[in-house]
């Protein structure tokens, strides 16, 4: 269980909104939601009075969180001896690009993708930018 949570991993803390934040009340919303048991397409949708891109946001950084997890659970097992390719299957390849240090798409181990994708979403979620965390706190 040590490896989990081995910051050499991919494994990364959770994502958290600051409590007293719209965001923080929109996610506990989120979750009670969808541990209720309610209709999925119900459940995502935007509750009224609430501003969208709070609401994609919330959802996009719980997914991450959720996507963290599962991958944190089996990136053991994918090494880049045994997972020499990041694929989807027999038909699909996928390739890194970043226009920094990958120019072009390049061929990597499953592995080593995952930790690009991993670190260009959490900058991502991080940029003030695209999903600012000062908007919208609650009085």
């Amino acid at each position: 269980l040590k490896q989990v949570f081995n910051k050499d991993k991919t494994f990364r803390p959770k994502r958290k909104f600051e409590p007293g934040t719209q965001r923080f009340e929109l996610h506990k919303r989120a979750q009670a939601s969808l541990n209720s048991g309610l209709d999925l397409k119900a459940a995502v949708q935007l509750p009224h009075g609430e501003d969208q891109n709070d609401w994609v946001a919330v959802h996009v950084v719980d997914f991450f969180n959720r996507i963290n997890l599962i991958y944190g659970t089996i990136c053991e097992f994918c090494t880049e001896r045994t997972c020499p390719v990041m694929s989807g299957g027999p038909k699909y390849e996928y390739r890194w690009q970043d226009d920094l240090k990958y120019k072009k798409p390049t061929a990597l181990p499953a592995p080593q993708y995952m930790n690009l994708l991993m670190d260009w979403i959490e900058v991502q979620i991080n940029n003030e930018n695209i999903f600012p965390t000062r908007v919208g706190k609650c009085e």
